[in-house]
This record gives C-alpha cells, structure tokens and sequence, in this order.
C-alpha cells in the first residue's frame, strides 16, 4: 500500500466538501466501545470540540469497525474519507511507517519509559514524512510487551521454540523468530478464537488485551520480564478536513491533540495493563511468571540483533536518536 500514490482528487474532494459550517467528525474505531479507546480518547476529544466550539463542532464515534473492519486499513479510510479521524497500528501496514516503528523494537526504549514522548521527539524530524495527507492527532505508545500463552509457560527463549505465536506486525514478527519462534500475522479482533482453536500456541503484546479482548479467558500463562518492545498506535484525521475546520474547532482540537492526548491514551493503556496484570495474578486459571534481569537477560541478548539489522536496514540512525532523546 502506498498512501502517497492514491489520487489527490479523492482527498480535494474531502477538503472542497469541509465547511466552515457546523460539523460532525466521524471517528473510526475499529475495537469494541468497551475498549480502552473510548473512554481514553474518542471523549476527551468530543468533550474538547464540543466544549471549545461554540459553533457545534462535534465527534461521532463508529464502534467495531461500522466504518470498516480492523485496523489494517485504517489510514486508507482516512485518507479516502470514508471517515474523518480513527485510530490504528503502524505495524499493520509496516512499509509505510519504517522509521515509527523503530519505538517498537525490543530495547529501543527502557521498559519504564513512555513511548508516547520518544514518538514526539522524533516527529517533526524523522517520523512526520511517514504520514501523508493526514494531521497527526496522538502517536503513543502501549505498555511493554509480554507473552502470554494457552496451556504452556514460557521461562527462557527455548521454551518458545516452533511455537506459533501471534504478532502485530513486522518488528514483533522477527523477534519471535530470533527467540525460536514462529510469527502468526492475526488481527487482534480473532485472537481470542485462535487461541482457543489451536491455531496459535500464544502471543506477544501488551498486557491491557486480557481484559480489552477478554483474552483473560483463554490465556493460561503470562511472562513479564524481558524487554520484548513495544506496541505503538497513531490516531490521524483526514488533513483537507481539519483545514477546513472552523478557526475555533480547529484551535479547540489544537489544545488537546499532540502531547497531551498522546499522554492520557498512554497512560490510560498503562492502567489498563496494570490492572489486568494484578487480576491475573489473583486468578486461579492464570500462572504469571515475573523473570528477574538475570532470566530475562537470555531474551535481550537473542533479541539485541534484530533491533541492530532494523535500524541499519531503513537507515534509523538518527530517529533512533531522536527517540532516544539523543
């Protein structure tokens, strides 16, 4: 896919069509309303148009992919306006975001440090060429990834071998294989049947899909440990749309989006993990294995590889440092 070749009519289209008139902005979700998006973001952002706008600006937002379904396509819909704003997975469409997705790399960043801040860091540099005809409303990242697992237990790199395990994108992809693995590309949305089916053994993400996705259901073991990267997340809005906001919808969307939404979704995600990590430690049908550094140090060094190729394959260098605050 690329995003740069899709005609340039399609999107003079949305802008000519945007008015300075009162307006509805579609935003795509993809994921339940239950999810974490909702109450993290999608209302932040209705509260800031609907509150700062005194021409009723507003925000709608289309739950389990109305607007289309999972996050593969979610840029294209944007983009082609079949919606205004929504939220996906860089890692989905991997080609288009290589220098993003350096954030997800396993030891890109420490486990304790925010992603959302390195993506800003780096946007206006390195990262902002990435996302064409759109405006970059938050770009965050989710809580460190873990393994979680049906009906095995995961404590070094060679319990993971010729395992299936399901990842988001490419970066996770070729970790799982560097630790004896085989990578599964499955929407998220179809994880939980998967699971339950045999079709993969396990996955690797972020802790917050055990109550977000119910997976707490199926998954028998959880490691934490080892700094396995990251997910990372962009919500984009159709860029001839936002031009054509009204002055003061557009300053009151200005106030919120960036760092500041960026922040709350990040750490909203953060909680959400946290919490599904402690009702999975009380849980009877759960083990979690919490490895220590000595452990955890077999993983950083098979993975330590990958992230070196990946930054020198896309040329990285720089975002890498930007990221890192360097």
């Amino acid at each position: 896919m690329k995003i740069t070749s899709l005609a340039t009519a399609a999107t003079l289209a949305v802008s000519l069509a945007a008015s300075t008139e009162a307006q509805e902005l579609k935003y795509a979700n993809w994921a339940p309303p239950f999810h974490t998006i909702t109450e993290a973001q999608i209302e932040p952002l209705a509260s800031a148009l609907a509150e700062g706008s005194a021409d009723g600006a507003s925000l709608r937002a289309f739950h389990g992919g109305e607007l289309g379904a999972g996050p593969a396509d979610q840029y294209v819909r944007i983009v082609q306006g079949t919606a205004d704003m929504g939220w996906g997975l860089p890692g989905y469409t991997s080609s288009q975001f290589p220098k993003t997705l350096i954030v997800e790399l396993p030891g890109a960043l420490p486990l304790e440090e925010p992603g959302y801040a390195a993506l800003w860091r780096a946007y206006e540099s390195e990262l902002k060429g990435e996302f064409p005809m759109t405006e970059a409303i938050a770009l965050w990242g989710a809580e460190p990834n873990i393994l979680m697992m049906k009906d095995r237990e995961v404590l070094s790199p060679g319990d993971l071998s010729g395992l299936k395990i399901r990842v988001a994108g490419s970066i996770a992809a070729e970790a799982m294989e560097a630790l004896g693995a085989t990578p599964v590309q499955l929407p998220m949305t179809q994880v939980y049947n998967g699971l339950q089916t045999g079709l993969i053994d396990g996955l690797v993400s972020g802790a917050s899909v055990l109550s977000d996705f119910k997976l707490n259901e199926v998954v028998s073991s959880v490691t934490t440990g080892p700094n396995l990267g990251r997910l990372t997340f962009y919500t984009v809005m159709n860029k001839g749309v936002y031009d054509g906001l009204s002055d003061e919808a557009r300053a009151a969307l200005d106030e919120i989006k960036g760092e500041p939404i960026s922040k709350m979704t990040e750490e909203a995600w953060v909680a959400t993990a946290d919490k599904a990590l402690e009702e999975a430690r009380s849980s009877d049908s759960i083990t979690v294995n919490d490895l220590d550094a000595d452990a955890s140090k077999a993983f950083d060094d098979a993975l330590a590889e990958v992230t070196d190729a990946y930054v020198a394959e896309v040329g990285g260098e720089a975002a890498l440092a930007a990221i890192q605050g360097q």
